[in-house]
């Protein structure tokens, strides 16, 4: 399900063109204005109306899931989008991701602002997100791959902020962090996964590829190579520590349940993988924290051969 073939080496990612996207319109409650907003999926063709206010199947229609969400906290109908897709003069459609702060309002006041930063990865939301208090607890990360590419290959360009400092807004009160800058990201992470009787997720890493973006890239970069790195990578010069083992990503086991993935060494070149996580992201400081602005737009998502 995650590649078709356009060439002897080089395979267009599943809906990697961004040519093609499903759309929701959500009616948001009345209590924070009744609205209807659109919601994108990187996936089929379709539109699915305001009065279907059904869960949206990620795992049985596309292979990317994203920061945009389907919220019903309290009973109060959200829809937040930092992900969209945008013309490209004569090359179609890409994908744009823009960190955002995003707040509802109940009856005129404003008493929650989450930041979101723009993100597409491989895996699937379950919906509809019920609280903020655990960002990753509906998320599954990873879909089912076998391959060993050699590296992951887009087209993108980019605004980064030069700001010496980020952003926390977690649902309430704000708070300002100095001496970190937010930068967009790309990575690919290659898993041989296995689960326990007690439905704990095991993982060897197998493959790591890793970029940040620090700058302004204002024109666009074509055919963009991220090498990937197979086995232990921790001794070699290409090593940096965000890409140790075990981030906060997890997945669904076999009982249904999301549970961390618990990364218990790297794996060897001869080893093949069982998943694979590709991570597009317009900031890199994980949930709730960020620079409101930066914006990554990308395209043509390939895997090398």
């Amino acid at each position: 399900m995650a590649g078709i073939a356009v060439s002897a080496q080089t395979e267009l990612i599943e809906y990697g063109d961004f040519e093609s996207w499903t759309t929701r319109d959500v009616k948001e409650s009345g209590l924070i204005g009744g609205k209807v907003k659109t919601i994108y999926v990187v996936g089929p063709d379709r539109h699915i109306p305001k009065d279907s206010l059904a869960p949206y199947k990620y795992s049985e229609n596309t292979i990317w899931t994203s920061s945009n969400v389907y919220a019903k906290v309290a009973g109060i109908i959200k829809a937040s989008n930092t992900v969209r897709p945008e013309p490209r003069g004569d090359n179609g459609t890409c994908c744009r991701l823009e960190t955002k702060i995003d707040g509802i309002k109940v009856l005129g006041m404003i008493n929650v602002n989450v930041l979101v930063s723009g993100s597409i990865f491989f895996g699937q939301t379950l919906e509809p997100i019920k609280s903020s208090s655990d960002p990753y607890c509906n998320l599954d990360f990873g879909v089912p791959f076998k391959r060993k590419p050699k590296a992951l290959v887009l087209d993108y360009k980019c605004l980064i902020s030069q700001n010496n400092y980020v952003e926390k807004w977690p649902g309430i009160g704000h708070k300002v962090i100095e001496g970190i800058q937010d930068q967009a990201e790309f990575w690919v992470y290659l898993q041989k996964r296995w689960e326990d009787p007690d439905g704990t997720i095991h993982a060897l890493r197998i493959g790591t590829a890793r970029e940040r973006l620090d700058h302004d890239v204002p024109e666009w970069q074509n055919g963009h190579r991220i090498e990937i790195h197979y086995g232990d990578i921790s001794k070699t010069d290409y090593f940096k520590s965000y890409m140790a083992l075990n981030g906060p990503y997890r997945a669904m086991n076999s009982k249904g349940n999301i549970v961390p993935i618990i990364e218990e060494g790297w794996g060897t070149a001869l080893d093949t993988p069982t998943h694979a996580i590709i991570m597009i992201t317009a900031g890199n400081q994980g949930a709730f924290i960020g620079t409101p602005g930066n914006t990554l737009w990308v395209d043509n998502v390939k895997w090398e051969f």
